[in-house]
């Protein structure tokens, strides 16, 4: 049988110098070697800090052994692994109090515990003084090197040892980031596809929409009395509204929510699209659950877009009408602390399980009790609420009790400091009867807003092909252009603008691109074709009055060239 190893003897009788710590830096042990070397008492530095017991030398202001030290264990325990310095110049005090300049090589091993953490480090060193004052003094004794051809050798190998694990490392990070790489391109295809997505969905969507608002517009010129204009208006009224909340939604995930924020007073507005909700409301049910609103007497302000707020806050009183029961209240408050406006809509329909209350904003979610059928609608009403939220740099969350006892939606908007500017819109001027040459592919489109355009005294040329466009602007000056961007393979709407901007006779006609291809980027790139503005479909006249409005208030011919 072997006999029993002591390793405590083993430990004490290493040539080297050892010390053992705790993960937090505390002194475990030392062995003679490294009690020696450093010129210390074992038993009156063990339980004491380690830096408490190596400070750095108070007398040279460029002493950094402490701060590499440090850096160096915080590595093991961070990281689980052996970790090197490099020649390392760290005095240590005498028992007179002086200190002494010494140099050494220290290497810093990990002790785990049995959950994988590390309990003790190994800190072995070096004491290469010897060798760095003989390179120092440029004297190659012959008896001095070769004492010291040992050291050197072990020093050698421990050098080759890290740079083996420098290599290692390295070639690590190369696969990472190679990975890393790989991954970005990956995110980059897949957002450059949703953004294609989202504007091919855009214009297929919105084409048909302009192409029934224009025919309902032009049934209004008509017969604006009949009963079921009533009901087309209602029912195109809620696709366009699924459709802005598709994309809407689509845009809050992928980051393109588009805002135009500034300095607003929330009361007035939320006291409009409260009223505006409960008169709508009442029009298509011939009833509707009283809203009860109450708001702060002094301003609320707030830095918001104030047509994307009047849409989160429509987005929740329709998401509370629909589960408000008969003979109950919805309520609306405004109420401000910490620095941040609050709006909470309370129902006092189902409610649903407190768990539940995060995913309510995810895309698609309809909320339903036990025994009860979920709500109609798409389920993105929520999800463009927390979008709109978050771009204007607060929070939507959601609260309820459990089943049965009604829900109430939160959204928080940061208050601002800056002052409230009032921007009512002026009422469009009257203008003269213009010349238009309307561009679209789509026949009914443009046989409607024709109509619509000739009705209100402007003499209207229609092209549904990019040739027949170009071939009419050779023909005709026209005061104004409108142009669908996607025609032709060939010839869409922007190399059209192209065309007619190096044209001699269109070179200062107003064009305005009017498609469903309508994100920030389309902007972008028909304003750069040559284009004056950019409007969505469907196209209301009312908003195209507004804009040749804000252009010029005395209308003649020529137009201005004027671009806001």
């Amino acid at each position: 049988m072997m006999p029993t190893l002591d390793y405590r003897r083993l430990f004490d009788a290493l040539p080297s110098p050892y010390l053992i710590m705790t993960a937090d830096f505390t002194i475990v042990t030392v062995n003679d070697a490294y009690a020696a070397a450093t010129m210390i008492d074992r038993a009156a530095v063990v339980g004491r800090p380690m830096f408490e017991v190596f400070p750095d030398n108070p007398d040279d202001p460029n002493a950094d052994g402490v701060r590499n030290l440090r850096r160096s264990l915080q590595t093991v325990v961070a990281t689980g692994r052996p970790d090197a310095l490099a020649l390392q110049r760290y005095d240590v005090r005498a028992p007179d109090g002086t200190f002494v300049p010494r140099y050494w090589s220290p290497v810093n091993t990990p002790l785990p515990a049995e959950d994988g953490t590390v309990a003790y480090i190994v800190h072995r060193v070096q004491d290469v003084t010897d060798l760095v004052e003989l390179r120092r003094a440029g004297a190659a004794h012959e008896q001095a090197a070769a004492a010291l051809q040992t050291r050197v050798d072990q020093m050698e190998a421990d050098l080759f040892t890290r740079g083996r694990q420098l290599q290692d490392t390295n070639r690590q990070l190369q696969q990472v980031n190679a990975e890393l790489a790989a991954a970005s391109a990956v995110l980059r295809a897949q957002q450059q596809a949703k953004d294609r997505f989202i504007a091919t969905l855009s214009h297929e969507l919105r084409n048909p929409l302009a192409s029934a608002r224009a025919a309902l517009d032009v049934l209004g010129l008509d017969i604006p009395e009949h009963p079921a204009r009533a009901v087309l208006e209602r029912q195109l009224t809620a696709l366009t509204r699924m459709t802005d909340d598709l994309l809407d939604a689509a845009r809050a995930l992928t980051g393109g929510l588009r805002t135009s924020r500034r300095p607003l007073d929330l009361r007035p507005l939320v006291a409009a699209t409260v009223r505006d909700a409960h008169a709508m409301r009442a029009a298509r049910t011939g009833d509707g659950p009283p809203i009860r609103l109450g708001q702060p007497d002094t301003a609320v302000t707030v830095d918001g877009d104030p047509v994307r707020l009047v849409q989160m806050l429509t987005n929740l009183l329709d998401n509370a009408h629909k589960h408000t029961p008969a003979g109950t209240s919805i309520t609306v408050d405004v109420t401000v602390g910490d620095g941040y406006a609050e709006i909470d809509v309370r129902d006092a329909g189902p409610g649903f399980p407190p768990e539940s209350a995060a995913s309510l904003f995810d895309p698609f979610v309809r909320a339903a009790t036990a025994g009860q059928r979920a709500p109609a609608g798409l389920g993105l009403g929520l999800a463009v609420v927390r979008g709109i939220a978050e771009t204007h740099d607060g929070t939507a969350t959601a609260h309820s009790d459990g089943p049965g006892t009604g829900a109430t939606f939160t959204v928080r908007l940061p208050l601002t400091q800056r002052p409230v500017i009032d921007r009512q819109p002026a009422a469009p001027s009257p203008r003269p009867p213009l010349r238009i040459l309307f561009i679209d592919d789509n026949e009914d489109l443009a046989a409607m807003y024709q109509r619509l355009l000739t009705d209100r005294g402007d003499t209207v040329t229609v092209a549904t092909t990019a040739a027949a466009a170009l071939s009419a602007a050779r023909r005709t000056s026209y005061d104004l252009i409108l142009c669908d961007l996607a025609l032709d393979a060939d010839n869409d709407g922007y190399t059209i603008a192209r065309r007619l901007r190096r044209s001699r006779t269109h070179r200062c006609t107003r064009l305005i691109a009017v498609s469903g291809f309508a994100a920030d980027t389309d902007r972008v790139r028909s304003r750069s074709a040559g284009f004056d503005a950019h409007l969505p479909k469907p196209l209301d006249p009312a908003d195209l009055d507004q804009l040749l409005a804000a252009w010029t208030r005395n209308w003649t011919r020529p137009l201005s060239t004027e671009v806001v």
